[in-house]
């Protein structure tokens, strides 16, 4: 197959996590015959830094011509300190996500076996949580109306949502959990939001289509506590944009690092595949950042192009990646030499040769690589 893809790095640990994806993806390629090709954009204070904008228009040109986009992080403290800034790096997410009318956005949250002493939860309460956020992704607060007052003293953010942007999201998460576990939670506020009201009364409605399909509701309130104390009972989640951006972030503790959380977000014409986590400028150029959620978008990415069977690879890869401590110092207390690129030196070797397990473990302690 052949795939040219859009790669913006973005801010802060966002090039470092994105090249050991890019390795992945390249050492994929080379082991079945892909031809893929990557071409790089600014985005997010990166981009502001060299153009004044969060998103060039050659980066969005670049992204509507390329077969997908694989994106990293974004953001600066110098804009988290500043509340009146005209421009932000987060335009350049949120743009993106619009003008590519990215509306479903997919989560998963697995927990692992090898680290299930990295979670804050109890070790029985996360045994087998297997479960996924689809989240809409161009609608609600994050794209409304938003007003200011002359005196600078009153604001407002206006949260709007129509029937077929819920329909869209909804109808791609049935369709999920019926290739599941036939259980789908939908999560709002419709006790108090007008948005949440029409949201429970057209899943309502759709749920009558999926008849197989068990369907919960609940207040995202209650959401937040149930995900911790018993995630288990969760299967798909349906929720929308800024409910789904929080919540699936507390997701994260369930794991033990939000640096192992994918994410996709699709739309009828464009893809784009992202770790879940932010630019976290502490960490950049230290090679302490966890690349394993981008190397798991680059697997999501393979996956959304029927390439299964290379991403089943890459998340053996991974699995072998935890079990071996070939992980990064937020999850690793075994070892003090794993760097980012390490990690992802380890997936690329184990995807050249997957039965030399001992072999890469040795070369990536001693810097090298596998010589073939």
């Amino acid at each position: 197959m052949k795939l040219h893809i859009a790669v913006l790095p973005g801010d802060g640990i966002g090039p470092e996590v994105i090249a050991q994806a890019v390795k992945t993806l390249k050492a994929i390629a080379t082991e079945y015959n892909h031809v893929f090709t990557f071409e790089y954009g600014l985005v997010g204070a990166a981009a502001i830094k060299k153009t004044g904008s969060a998103l060039p228009e050659e980066t969005l040109e670049l992204c509507k011509k390329a077969d997908t986009v694989l994106f990293g992080a974004i953001g600066s403290p110098q804009y988290d300190k500043d509340p009146d800034a005209k421009i932000r790096p987060e335009q350049g997410l949120l743009g993106l996500r619009k003008a590519l009318d990215l509306h479903t956005n997919i989560r998963p949250i697995i927990a692992y076996e090898d680290l299930s002493n990295k979670s804050p939860l109890r070790k029985k309460w996360i045994k087998d949580v297997n479960l996924c956020f689809y989240r809409e992704l161009t609608g609600g607060i994050y794209f409304g109306e938003k007003t200011w007052s002359n005196d600078g003293n009153t604001a407002s953010d206006t949260c709007t949502y129509t029937r077929n942007q819920i329909e869209r999201v909804a109808h791609s998460a049935f369709k999920a959990a019926k290739s599941r576990r036939n259980k789908l939670t939908l999560v709002d506020k419709a006790n108090v939001l007008a948005s949440s009201k029409l949201w429970r009364k057209v899943v309502m409605e759709m749920a009558l289509q999926y008849p197989e399909v068990d369907v919960n509701y609940l207040y995202v309130d209650q959401a937040a506590m149930q995900l911790i104390i018993n995630p288990k009972q969760f299967d798909i989640i349906l929720i929308e944009n800024m409910f789904g951006d929080i919540i699936s972030e507390e997701a994260s503790v369930i794991v033990g690092s939000i640096g192992l959380l994918a994410s996709a977000s699709l739309g009828d014409k464009y893809s784009m595949f992202e770790p879940i986590h932010g630019a976290y400028f502490k960490a950049t150029d230290k090679g302490i950042a966890n690349p394993i959620a981008a190397i798991l978008s680059a697997a999501m990415l393979l996956e959304h192009f029927d390439l299964h069977e290379e991403a089943a690879l890459t998340r053996r890869a991974v699995d072998k990646s935890l079990q071996l401590h070939i992980t990064t110092p937020d999850l690793n207390t075994k070892y003090d030499n794993i760097s980012t690129s390490k990690v992802g030196d380890f997936i690329e070797d184990f995807i050249s040769n997957p039965e030399e397990t001992n072999l890469n473990f040795t070369n990536i302690h001693l810097g090298q690589s596998t010589i073939i």
